[in-house]
């Protein structure tokens, strides 16, 4: 019999490492930490990066890659897991390993191929092997327009376009896609939910006036994972991870960190650690 009745709910991020602490792994435990989630990480890469751009990337070993999700899988366990910046082959084949060898089930794709400073991150020949090897496997992908451009090999050039890309990268092997219209011009940002099985969700909002969206992507992916974590259902997850973001992005915009993109205000609300009922704890078999 467990000793200890709970646990917390628990997120792995497996992602770069960005050491201006504006997105990456940093972003990811400061919105799972935010959200009441115990955020666990695995790192790709290091990066040598701030709020201008992305000046050196120093990659992890496969195996060492292999090594840190082992360490956190064997004893601690994840509810869900999100996952970044993947720079080489090698490294995806071990991300789909692991998906598979622990029966991961609540799993989000932000598919990071450029950062907010326009800097590539990924190496052309990794992109198809992400492709066919974690599209099938996880629970959402959450490209960026550039990301989905790249991914789909043709221009988006209006929310109207957003539609039929969205579905297009359902056709490359996804269950389901949230396609972040963010970077189109105008006044209201749209992004588009589709599920090969579930309504679509078209998500609209007003544009905030903010240079400080380092981070955005990596902040939304690590929120959904952290809803799924914490039991909420894709739909909901995703909604809930927009009204974090959005909030974040707000309560950040009058600050200046940096002299490029700053980050977002990810403790604008703070919540405690929650704390789940863990398996075969007496209160559990009270309950059954």
């Amino acid at each position: 019999m467990n000793d200890h009745p709970y646990r917390y709910a628990r997120v792995l991020t497996i992602a770069g490492s960005d050491s201006g602490g504006g997105a990456g792994i940093q972003a990811d435990l400061k919105t799972f930490a935010a959200l009441g989630c115990y955020g666990m990480s695995a790192i790709t890469a290091l990066t040598a990066q701030n709020t201008v751009g992305v000046q050196g990337i120093h990659a992890v070993p496969a195996s060492f890659l292999k090594a840190q999700i082992q360490s956190v899988m064997d004893d601690m366990g994840v509810d869900a897991l999100k996952i970044g910046m993947l720079h080489e082959p090698a490294i995806v084949s071990v991300v789909a390993w692991a998906i598979d060898h622990y029966n991961i089930r609540h799993v989000v794709l932000d598919p990071v191929m450029v950062a907010t400073s326009g800097d590539r991150l990924i190496a052309q020949e990794t992109v198809q092997v992400l492709v066919r090897e974690l599209f099938p496997r996880v629970t959402v992908v959450t490209p960026n327009l550039d990301e989905a451009q790249l991914l789909l090999g043709h221009p988006i050039a209006d929310a109207q376009a957003l539609s039929a890309a969205a579905q297009g990268l359902l056709a490359l092997g996804a269950k389901a896609v949230l396609l972040k219209g963010g970077h189109l011009v105008g006044d209201e940002v749209v992004d588009l939910l589709v599920q090969n099985e579930g309504a679509t969700r078209r998500l609209a909002s007003s544009r905030i006036p903010s240079r400080n969206v380092h981070g955005t992507g990596c902040t939304l992916s690590s929120a959904i994972a952290a809803h799924l974590a914490l039991g909420q259902n894709l739909e909901a997850s995703v909604t809930l991870a927009r009204d974090f973001i959005l909030n974040a992005i707000a309560q950040g915009a009058e600050v200046g960190t940096g002299q490029g993109h700053g980050p977002l205000n990810h403790g604008f609300a703070p919540l405690p650690l929650h704390r789940l009922l863990a398996a075969g704890s007496a209160q559990t078999k009270r309950l059954a």
